[in-house]
């Protein structure tokens, strides 16, 4: 019972309010940047679904707590429903076209949908800085402690005490760097230059691809050359306040950058889809960072906040960056696209966005082996 109970506590309620405070940064950029532009805003909510409780605030918004809380949104005033689609069955009086948010001009709106997205990388930003300057952050020097038998870097001639220099023609300093590098590979050969008793030496390995298990519980395809850091060669890194938000940046620029790279991998067949999850693969992570602790929790908001800013600013009509492809569309006119064009948009990214819950949430029972137990109960 005490068990149930905390697997309660750790997949279900951790996953919850992580996705509530990330959501809720999301919607807050919209809210702030709209009520900045003088737009009224006539709903402010978590989750999606029937009212469980809310309240108005004096500015006449609704602020209100949903029964679905796998989301939320903004819904403004102009706006037919909380997906932003004009509401174009009525006629709006001069006062009101003034607070509208359809009748904002192009730029206003382009900052709204764009502040969603911002948000969720400044919040990044600023709270991975926070993590490193009060913890630091641990590195570990590229100089191998062992060689798996049978591995692509024993295959190569990699061997105890080899310093690695450079892997696919970029520098590596730090044994993250080498993992960066290896894993955005996808087995492709990679040249490698080590140094081994002062001397320089090149060589080609062949990382071979293998299941392994990440921090938060999540079971990926990766390329590996089956090679363990030396231990004794860890530093930790102290970062001041200025040091710990460059370095923050750069590492969310490499999060951003690593995931569009996977993301044409995939589309090109190079990588396997299967590493793309849903909202069951989000809890698992939660679950797992929840047994790590605070500072596991905090880092899986970080990375869940940029993951959800770059996935809104995708073109697709329904998220932020379609409605800012089509205000681009506007700006490039000098008018918006014609009300057809606008629905079959929104027809087109509901449909896109349905298939890809569909498509997650398959690969999220795969990963649970829920298949697995289905086949088992019914044989």
């Amino acid at each position: 019972m005490i068990s149930f109970l905390m697997n309660i506590w750790d997949y279900v309620i951790v996953f919850l309010v992580i996705l509530t405070i990330v959501v809720f940064i999301h919607e807050l950029g919209h809210y702030l940047v709209a009520r900045w532009c003088g737009v009224k805003v006539e709903t402010f909510s978590i989750g999606f679904g029937p009212e469980l409780f809310g309240w108005y605030a004096k500015s006449g918004t609704r602020w209100r707590v949903s029964a679905l809380p796998l989301g939320g949104y903004v819904k403004m005033f102009g706006d037919a429903d909380p997906a932003s689609t004009p509401d174009n069955n009525r006629e709006f009086t001069e006062a009101e076209k003034a607070v509208a948010f359809q009748h904002k001009n192009v730029w206003q709106r382009m900052a709204v949908v764009v502040a969603g997205p911002a948000a969720n990388f400044i919040f990044g930003i600023v709270a991975l800085a926070i993590l490193l300057s009060v913890y630091g952050e641990p590195r570990n020097a590229p100089v191998i402690d062992q060689v798996q038998d049978g591995s692509a870097a024993a295959e190569v001639g990699l061997q105890k005490g080899d310093r690695v220099v450079e892997a696919a023609g970029q520098q590596v300093k730090t044994w993250q760097d080498l993992q960066k590098i290896i894993q955005m590979s996808v087995g492709e050969p990679i040249p490698l230059v080590i140094t081994r008793d002062q001397q320089r030496m090149d060589l080609l390995a062949h990382p071979q691809i293998k299941e392994v298990t990440d921090l938060f519980g999540n079971v990926h395809k990766t390329p590996l050359l089956g090679i363990l850091p030396d231990t004794a060669a860890t530093e930790l890194v102290r970062f001041n306040p200025a040091t710990a938000l460059q370095e923050s940046v750069v590492q969310t620029w490499d999060m951003v950058t690593g995931t569009l790279k996977g993301i044409g991998q995939m589309i090109t067949g190079q990588r396997d889809s299967s590493e793309v999850g849903g909202p069951l693969r989000i809890a698992k992570g939660a679950g797992a960072a929840a047994k790590i602790g605070l500072g596991g929790i905090a880092y899986y908001i970080i990375l869940l906040s940029i993951n959800l800013g770059l996935f809104n600013l995708f073109p697709v009509p329904l998220l932020d960056g379609g409605h800012l492809l089509f205000y681009v569309i506007e700006a490039v006119r000098g008018r918006p696209l014609g009300q057809k064009a606008q629905e079959y948009g929104f027809r087109l990214g509901l449909f896109l966005v349905f298939a890809l819950m569909l498509f997650t949430t398959r690969n999220d029972l795969l990963d649970l082996r829920v298949w697995d137990f289905i086949k088992r109960v019914i044989s």
